[in-house]
């Protein structure tokens, strides 16, 4: 067991300090009366009132919402269909390619990556709006949420699926009755994952984007230019609530998860003893 170290604790406090200090002070000046962001004025709660009327901020959370939630559940589902073709099928012709073009998005810039969805949709002649913007953040975030699921494959016992087949279950039902509850805490991880890359995506929907399907991001970026206002601060405390609950949330729903699982377990272990 390690001795306890000043160096390890001060280390870890300006570790913390360098990632958390930034979101605290965005959080307090989003309380401050002043109009100048950064002269405090006071404690007041009028930015959230007036973050009301704004219109134009909070259409562009609601589309920035709504295209995390359609994407994210988009890319954990074909993220986790590809992690069980890599995991599950062996070796067959084209796999490496196919291994490839899956996680190519890792290391691709975002811009080249928004730049190739902006040609394609071009190609198709598609008009660009909220659905291209969906499908350009589901491209990206799939490998992210092939790699999180893949990796719980990789030590998955098997012989769990082949007890439930054993007992007559088909290929489908031992996956969506056996496979799929056991790996959900990874699966849950992944839509997180990719929820919150959507919400942070500024680049690839630049590209993507079209009439009426302005994203939060690009809304903050353009007003910072032009000078960082309170509102903006409010509504970036909101949007920092709200993924904290949902982190909360989903932990705990995963922590019930894993603990049912054990329980379960143990009970098969008891009636097969």
């Amino acid at each position: 067991m390690r001795r306890f170290s000043w160096f390890n604790a001060t280390s870890i406090a300006l570790g913390f300090a360098f990632l958390y200090i930034p979101i605290l002070l965005l959080v307090i000046y989003s309380f401050n009366e002043s109009k100048l962001v950064t002269v405090w004025g006071g404690w007041s709660t009028k930015w959230y009132a007036s973050l009301l009327q704004n219109e134009g901020l909070l259409n562009a959370a609601w589309v920035t919402l709504r295209v995390a939630i359609l994407s994210s559940t988009l890319a954990t589902i074909l993220g986790t269909l590809a992690a069980i073709v890599l995991v599950r099928a062996g070796r067959f012709p084209g796999r490496t390619l196919f291994s490839g073009l899956i996680f190519a998005p890792l290391v691709m810039p975002e811009v080249i990556t928004g730049l190739s969805m902006l040609l394609l949709f071009v190609a198709l002649n598609m008009d660009r709006g909220f659905w291209t913007v969906v499908i350009a953040h589901a491209t990206f975030s799939m490998c992210f949420a092939a790699v999180v699921v893949q990796a719980r494959l990789y030590d998955f016992d098997k012989s769990v699926e082949e007890a439930a087949m054993d007992l007559g279950a088909t290929q489908i039902q031992t996956f969506l009755q056996v496979t799929l509850p056991i790996i959900a805490p990874s699966v849950i991880s992944a839509w997180l994952l990719s929820f919150t890359l959507s919400l942070d995506d500024l680049v690839i929907a630049s590209f993507a984007t079209g009439p009426g399907a302005t994203t939060l991001p690009m809304k903050i970026y353009s007003q910072v230019r032009l000078g960082v206002t309170p509102e903006i601060n409010a509504i970036s405390t909101i949007m920092i609530g709200l993924v904290t609950i949902g982190v909360l949330v989903a932990s705990y729903s995963t922590k019930r998860a894993s603990q049912q699982q054990e329980r379960e377990l143990k009970a098969v272990d008891a009636g097969a003893k």
